[in-house]
């Protein structure tokens, strides 16, 4: 999208600010660490708008969706194929929405919820919430591979593995670089994708166990990659600040995140300071479009997703599915990595490759059994 690469990069900040290592990840933050977060995201927005100039109000999903039809028009093609996964499934329905007679094929995998009162706080706070749930997954899953990972044989025991490694991490960070902030995202990757289940448990133990090398590994900031992280999260905040109006008031954000933590601690607050900046955003906001489609007027849509997938939970691929009009839904239950097509799931890939391939869709919205969980013993731990 518009902003991302060598063609006129959006930042926000210097990108040594932005990796700076170790931090702090307080599922219950005190007042003056709030202050402290609350200073931070107004000190970004103000950054996104002294290096970004009168430029800075462009950055929207509209303007990505009318940004693809002139790529369609430059290719010489009357009409796409488009597979959008995660936010590309937004600016697709978008795009399905503005452009539908230039849509030939879509296939729009680990869909969110286009509802504009969705956009995007609510959103936030309904992915934080399916984060708890997902990370409730992983802990069952090491707890039952207790033999190999010695974290816990239950899901409680595991939680309190990790609270200790946090609690020890913020008194003394891994390799002077890995504090509980760097834990906390390096077991949010694994609430995207299971695949990353066992390198993460197999960490986790290590470094409880004495050797903290896989972990910091794993989870300390790679220098090499601080500009494109810090321009990805530019624009990433560019557009969902521009996109719809948002708080404005800390009081409300204050009040529903701490509401939200008491029932899910283990994403929402660091998803909260991750969007705070929207709440003193300097651009114009828009107003969410209203996704719907009429009948006939965009051929049948593929929709891919995932039962319990947190980063775009389950209910916004239903909405999808009643707003775009003659969509089908292929849903992988009982599973929840972030984004199915082209996995492992035999079945996923057969919707998905026949329609791709020939045009063809099931009859209605059709399941596939959950593709196999992930084979533990992967960094195993000695002793």
């Amino acid at each position: 999208p518009r902003g991302v690469g060598r063609s006129a990069p959006l930042s926000c900040e210097d990108p040594k600010q932005f990796g700076k290592a170790p931090t702090l990840a307080p599922s219950r933050p005190s007042e003056s660490y709030k202050r402290e977060r609350v200073a931070e995201a107004k000190a970004y927005a103000r950054g996104c708008a002294r290096r970004s100039g009168p430029g800075l109000r462009f950055f929207t999903s509209l303007n990505n969706a009318r940004d693809l039809d002139v790529l369609r028009a430059a290719l010489g093609e009357d009409r796409l194929t488009f597979l959008g996964a995660s936010y590309g499934t937004y600016y697709g329905s978008l795009y399905a929405a503005i452009f539908p007679s230039h849509v030939r094929r879509m296939v729009l995998d680990a869909a969110v919820n286009p509802d504009p009162e969705q956009i995007w706080y609510r959103g936030n706070l309904d992915q934080s919430a399916a984060f708890e749930k997902r990370w409730a997954d992983v802990r069952d899953w090491i707890a039952r591979h207790d033999d190999v990972y010695r974290l816990g044989d239950t899901p409680l025991k595991v939680q309190g593995s990790y609270d200790t490694a946090a609690a020890r991490l913020a008194r003394r960070p891994a390799g002077g670089k890995v504090g509980p902030g760097q834990l906390q995202n390096a077991f949010l990757t694994a609430g995207y994708y299971d695949s990353a289940w066992p390198s993460r448990a197999a960490a986790l133990s290590a470094y409880l166990h004495g050797d903290p090398k896989p972990l910091v590994a794993l989870a300390a900031p790679d220098p090499a990659s601080a500009a494109a992280a810090e321009n990805g999260t530019a624009v990433y905040t560019a557009v969902e600040c521009n996109d719809a109006p948002w708080p404005t008031s800390w009081a409300v954000w204050d009040r529903d995140n701490t509401r939200l933590a008491r029932v899910a601690p283990f994403e929402t607050w660091d998803n909260a300071w991750m969007n705070l900046p929207c709440a003193y955003w300097p651009a114009p906001r828009q107003r969410p479009l209203d996704v719907r489609t009429a009948p006939g007027a965009l051929p049948p849509v593929l929709i891919l997703a995932a039962e319990r997938d947190a980063a775009a939970p389950y209910s916004g691929a239903l909405e999808m599915n009643r707003r775009l009009t003659g969509s089908l839904l292929v849903t992988e239950r009982g599973a929840g990595t972030h984004g199915i097509g082209g996995g492992p799931n035999k079945c996923v890939n057969g919707y998905l490759d026949d329609y791709l391939l020939t045009g063809r869709l099931p009859a209605r919205n059709a399941s596939c059994a959950p593709r196999a969980e992930p084979v533990p013993g992967r960094g195993r731990t000695a002793g």
